[in-house]
């Protein structure tokens, strides 16, 4: 996990149009471990490709192959949506499942920044 000065200036970056990959890859981890915490479990699966991957909600889970709800999006797409800076509406995402509507957990941090 970042620390917040760290994901601040993360932020900064993201939001100058300055972040580089690394930066993406930090923001996105961050908060798709924040996303699993709060929302432990092993029912749908995000997908924030080539970054990471996490398992969460309650609910039934699978061992191996496509699990049942899949939500796929690229990076800034789900920094943007964790931060609140885009409704799940708004977002241009891949989801698969009755489970797999997010919103309801969205965003995942108060984010301060302008």
């Amino acid at each position: 996990m970042l620390d917040p000065d760290q994901l601040s200036e993360i932020f900064h970056r993201i939001d100058s149009g300055t972040a580089g990959r690394d930066d993406l890859k930090a923001a996105t981890w961050h908060l798709l471990t924040v996303l699993a915490t709060v929302a432990p479990g092993a029912s749908v699966e995000v997908r924030v490709p080539p970054f990471a991957v996490v398992q969460c909600i309650a609910g039934a889970s699978h061992t191996r192959g496509t699990p049942p709800a899949v939500v796929e999006m690229d990076a800034l797409t789900w920094i943007a949506l964790a931060r609140g800076r885009l409704a799940w509406s708004h977002a241009t995402l891949r989801a698969s499942g009755a489970r797999s509507d997010l919103s309801g957990l969205l965003p995942l941090i108060a984010d301060a920044t302008p």
